[in-house]
């Protein structure tokens, strides 16, 4: 009996999941629109990704026009037939980008090193707010002349003698 209940339990489970899965790649369908799925994608996933470690992505950037439908047609003759233009045409219906364009510097991290600069000048210009208006000043035995005065007392008065082996040390 008890064997009966989780088979009934996981075939319940596995009738969610697909459901669910159903449902997933409908949405992921009808977010495609008019572009072909070439693929399963990054992650399984019918969406468009440029990436240098997965350069295949799962559908085609641009949606089909009667102007790419056309070139799609005559890129399945010979391609010699083709000019540079219609072949570019044909790589940017498919792709955004080439390796080279992915892989080029886009100057962002000039606008991190700049809020980074910025934070840090406001932060130095708090401090030195508070250092002058709201912190009070230090007391008079942070001067090097009172310190100076504590250790030769601290000296005179054998405070915390030190013991052992290290007393020895320097004498």
């Amino acid at each position: 009996m008890n064997n009966l209940m989780n088979s009934r339990a996981i075939l319940n489970c596995l009738q969610q999941g697909s459901k669910q899965i159903v449902r997933k790649s409908h949405y992921a369908l009808s977010t495609v629109g008019n572009r072909d799925i070439v693929g399963s994608g990054y992650n399984n996933t019918p969406a468009y990704v440029d990436r240098t470690d997965f350069p295949m992505p799962a559908i085609r950037f641009k949606a089909n026009t009667p102007d790419v439908l056309a070139l799609r047609e005559k890129e399945k003759g010979d391609w010699k037939k083709l000019s540079i233009d219609e072949k570019k045409a044909l790589y940017r219906a498919s792709f955004r980008c080439t390796f080279a364009e992915i892989d080029a510097p886009t100057g962002e991290w000039k606008l991190a090193i700049g809020y980074g600069l910025v934070i840090t000048c406001i932060a130095v210009w708090y401090y030195m707010f508070y250092k002058l208006y709201v912190l009070p000043p230090l007391p008079p035995s942070f001067d090097e002349e009172n310190q100076l005065a504590m250790l030769d007392r601290i000296i005179k008065l054998d405070m915390n003698p030190i013991t052992g082996i290290t007393a020895k040390y320097n004498k």
